[in-house]
């Protein structure tokens, strides 16, 4: 029989009653060391106070109106957000996918407004995860995602990943836009390197194709910076983001120029909950800690010591680990091993981890993981390593 919760989820044999910090506790008192925070969504870790605080604040008031109305609490998050990048406009919804799909829309609105409606091909890369929406398979173009459900949404042409030349050659002035992770995650902790998000940039400059930055894992001081293309120092035309910007609470936005987001006058999009006022009230205290240039120091600081420890893990076990990836608290073990050993070892030692792509082991832990705890985690992933190697 058919278990009550659709069985879409290979899930481990694990269930958490509560957190704190760094750390995801059992009911029996169990504590895990929790390297995942939920797959780069808890960015300042479990039960922070501030959280807390803000959500309980704001559930005593008014949770939820609908866009029919004003909402300050959206209006100062996207006074924030502005603020700290690129954009001129924000839109809220409540998860990555929902971001990807309106930056589709979006893209291809801006070229109807331009009088250009048949302009609609988007170029998109080889191990992209864009969300498993109709529109965001078909956009990553991968068989696990897209085998079996049918006509896919026309529009996407994906390209190898770390090919500039075939990018080169594809774009032009038919293209609508070039949809690209600044680092992939599912794929397996890929950065872009920063001469080619320049290169990007300026392709698209010179075609007059917009530039989608998908950022709904990479962003919200997950690298040491707000977003990770300022690394390259480019701006995209169109960025979705989510995950660690509600620190837990379903949360995400589409930021935009105005001149991207020209086509999207009122009545051309929606969302029932997006940026309602509890939503935003989370958001608002998030961003407000994370733009903090103390806040950044630290997780560049704490990045750097995880990353020195777990180059020495790489050295001590070379049957198991081939390298260390990534950018900030964005980190990948490339293995030897299958990633899901790994995880299942970590089970063993009470830490948790994330498989992705590519053989790697994904590290995403709260930025406010401490020094202590970096130790006890690098201690943690050692034991599980041996356990493989024996």
């Amino acid at each position: 029989m058919i278990s009550h919760v659709l069985p879409t989820y290979n899930r481990a044999a694990l269930s958490f009653e509560r957190g704190e910090g760094s750390w995801a506790i059992t009911a029996d008192g169990t504590r895990y060391l929790d390297l995942g925070a939920g797959i780069a969504v808890n960015v300042l870790g479990h039960a922070h106070p501030d959280l807390v605080a803000v959500l309980t604040e704001q559930a005593g008031k008014i949770w939820h109106v609908s866009n029919i109305y004003q909402i300050p609490q959206q209006e100062r998050l996207a006074d924030l957000l502005v603020d700290n990048s690129f954009a001129d406009t924000v839109f809220f919804t409540n998860s990555g996918t929902e971001a990807a799909e309106l930056a589709i829309k979006m893209a291809r609105k801006y070229w109807d407004h331009q009088g250009q409606p048949d302009r609609i091909e988007i170029l998109t890369f080889e191990g992209a995860f864009h969300g498993r929406s109709t529109g965001a398979i078909a956009a990553a173009g991968s068989e696990k995602m897209v085998k079996g459900f049918g006509p896919l949404m026309p529009g996407f042409r994906q390209l190898p990943w770390d090919d500039m030349d075939a990018l080169r050659e594809a774009i032009g002035e038919k293209t609508a836009a070039v949809m690209i992770e600044p680092i992939q995650g599912e794929g397996g902790i890929r950065p872009v390197p920063d001469e080619q998000l320049q290169e990007i940039r300026a392709l698209c400059d010179k075609t007059g194709a917009l530039l989608i930055l998908d950022e709904v894992q990479c962003g919200i001081g997950r690298t040491g910076r707000l977003f990770a293309h300022e690394y390259a120092g480019i701006s995209p035309d169109i960025m979705m983001v989510a995950k660690g910007i509600g620190g837990g609470f379903p949360l995400g936005a589409v930021l935009a120029t105005e001149q991207a987001a020209a086509g999207m006058v009122a009545g051309t999009h929606g969302s029932t909950y997006g940026g309602n006022p509890l939503g935003c009230a989370v958001g608002l205290k998030v961003m407000q800690i994370v733009t903090d240039d103390r806040f950044l120091s630290e997780v560049n600081r704490k990045a750097a010591l995880l990353r020195q420890k777990l180059e020495g893990l790489v050295a001590a076990h070379p049957d198991i680990f081939e390298g260390v990836r990534g950018q900030g608290l964005m980190l990948g073990l490339k293995c030897h091993v299958l990633p899901t050993e790994m995880v299942a070892a970590g089970y063993d030692q009470k830490i948790l981890t994330v498989a992705a792509a590519d053989n790697t082991l994904r590290l995403l832990p709260p930025l406010t993981i401490t020094d202590a705890e970096i130790a006890e985690a690098v201690e943690r992933l050692d034991a599980a390593a041996g356990q493989l190697s024996r």
